[in-house]
Order: structure tokens, then sequence, then C-alpha cells
């Protein structure tokens, strides 16, 4: 048995890691050679340490070795999948090809490699590799990349500049029609949940102006159209609201706000009109504001009349700035998505 002297630092750093190391594998070694410290038989060690005489030999092998630090190393024992092997191969093909599901990018991997492996091991491997499953976006069929990013440099984002510096107010202004139907989402249950269905298809409509820069919102609503009239109504009240400060609107293309009455009544206030490029939801901050809404007080819940559902709708809205203001802080950021960049555009075909 080969003999060894600890110093009484060694031995003070022996006893206080075996209590406070981070890893429990490290603490055991340390208790060991704390245990060999205090001069006891390693028949004894074994048992107090609840280890093997080999594992001790090893542990002492290590600190003769290397010393305290070569004991704090981790080498465990890693097996590499054969996946691993194919890497490069399965990351160029699913690049080109990206699957719907786990199965088939498991009939996928055995085509190309002959091997074949269960569903948790390929999900394990895809993430591994950088793949997650994330939904597909749209591009408007007639909308113009060229045209968003010219509008976003020339007029969108030096408005945006004023109003981040308080020389302007800036609004991204669109309608949303809430129709008393089940709005169908996800829920974590134990077997499938169904929503009933409520009688009658009314509609709930809100023109909203959605500040860029605090998030407070101005609406006009109501329970039949909105129309050139419920626009202009829209313009007096932020007028009313702001009567010292440049406004400027964000808004697309609809009928009712792109008419001469609705043009005189924003000269009468001052009021500038931005209008989107045709087919550019991307653009309009505002659209998101709706998703969070439905997302927030109508997927997967259940209203049996009109009332309750339009109060739902209102408390939510009414509650941007304050309630809601960090859930939607990530959401309403000013950076928009434009598609005049097409290595970032991948097309999926069938």
């Amino acid at each position: 048995m080969r003999n060894f002297e600890f110093s009484e630092a060694e031995k003070e750093t022996f006893n206080h890691e075996r209590y406070y190391h981070p890893h429990p594998h490290v603490r055991r070694k340390m208790e060991a050679l704390w245990l060999k410290s205090q001069v006891l038989p390693h028949a004894e060690i074994c048992r107090l340490a609840c280890i093997s005489e080999p594992t001790l030999c090893g542990y002492l092998e290590q600190y003769e070795a290397g010393g305290l630090e070569r004991l704090k190393q981790l080498n465990f024992y890693q097996p590499e999948s054969e996946l691993g092997a194919h890497t490069e191969l399965l990351k160029t093909h699913f690049q080109e090809h990206p699957p719907a599901t786990i199965k088939e990018a498991m009939a996928n991997i055995e085509a190309l490699t002959g091997l074949k492996r269960s569903e948790t091991q390929i999900g394990q491997f895809l993430t591994s590799i950088g793949l997650k499953c994330r939904k597909v976006g749209m591009i408007p069929a007639k909308a113009d990349p060229e045209q968003q990013q010219q509008f976003k440099q020339d007029q969108l984002e030096p408005a945006l500049e004023q109003a981040k510096t308080g020389q302007r107010k800036l609004f991204f202004v669109d309608a949303a029609h809430f129709v008393l139907a089940p709005f169908l989402g996800f829920l974590w249950s134990f077997t499938r949940l169904f929503i009933q269905a409520p009688a009658g298809r009314q509609r709930f409509n809100v023109l909203g102006a959605l500040d860029a820069i605090n998030h407070e919102l101005v609406t006009i609503t109501n329970d039949t159209y909105i129309n050139a009239e419920s626009f202009c109504q829209l313009l007096w009240k932020l007028r009313n609201l702001y009567p010292d400060i440049p406004i400027t609107l964000v808004l697309d293309n609809a009928r009712y706000q792109k008419c001469r009455f609705v043009w005189n009544v924003a000269a009468l206030l001052e009021i500038e009109l931005l209008y989107l490029p045709p087919y550019s939801p991307n653009l309009n901050l505002i659209e998101r504001l709706w998703k969070f809404v439905k997302k927030k007080c109508l997927y997967s819940k259940y209203y049996a009349n009109f009332d309750p559902f339009k109060q739902a709708i209102t408390d939510c809205l009414a509650h941007t700035h304050d309630i809601y203001k960090e859930e939607l802080a990530t959401l309403l950021t000013l950076n928009f998505q434009t598609f005049n960049d097409l290595e970032k555009v991948k097309f999926v075909t069938v």
C-alpha cells in the first residue's frame, strides 16, 4: 500500500469540497480522500464512502497523477450515436426537405442511412442538429418585397425616429372583426375537449390605433360595421387626445379609409395618413395585437352569448399598456419582417 502525506490545507479542502462541491461525483471523491487523510484503513474508507476498493485506488491514482484538479475532472463515458456519423448528410437533406412529422423524419433517415431508431431518439437527434418544430409562415401572393423595403426605409423608419424622440405621435391603425364563434386552440388535457358553439354570428368590430412607442390603444367599436364615418370618429378622437403634436397614422388600403371624405377630415385635423404598400400586414404593428387578443381571451374559451364575448375583448384591449404591458413588450417590438432577403425564405414544395 502506498503512503500518502496530506498537508493541513489539503485536508481542509477535502473536508470543504466533500460537502459543497456542486457535482456529487466530485463530492464522493473528496469524501474518500478526506477519510484517507484520517489514516483509516481502506476497508473502512470503502464502507463509509460506499465505494469499492478498486474505485478508491482509482481516486488515489488520480490524486497522485494530478492532485486536487485532477480529482475534480469529470470524464464520464458518453457513447456517440451512430447517427452522428451522418450529421452533415442529414442536415443537408432536411435543409432542403424539412419533415412535417417525426415519423416522416424516421423514414427519411432510415432510407438515407439504413439506421432505424425510435421516435424519441429521432426527436432528440433532430434537436441536437438545430431543428425545431416551427409554424410555416406565409408570403402574400401579391406582396412586393422591394416596395415594402422602400416604404420601410423612406417613410416608416423616419416617422418612427421622430416618435421615439417625442416630436410626433405615430399610430398603427387597423380594424378587427371578432365573430361570436368558437376559436379552437390547444390545451393540455387527458382527453380531447370540445367547445360548444354559441348560437348566432354576431360581430364585434374594433377600429384601433396603437401607439408605436407606449402601446396605448385608442378604439372605436360597434356591433354593425366599420366605415369612413367610423374612421373619421377615430381621427377626431386622436386629435382631441393630442391637440398640440403632429400625428401620423400607418394604415392599409381599405376603401373606407382611403376616400375623399377621410382625406378632407385628415387634412382639417392635420393628421398624416401613411398608407402601407398593398398586401403588407407584416408592416402593421397592430396586427400582432389582434393575434394576442385572440390567444388571450378567445382561443378555447366558451361564451354563451354576445355580451360576455364582447366584454372579454373590451377588457383585454383596455389593458394593453398596464396589465399586459410586459407580455406585449416582446411582441410589439419595432422589428418588421420583410421578404426582400430571399436567402432567408424557404419555399416548401410537395
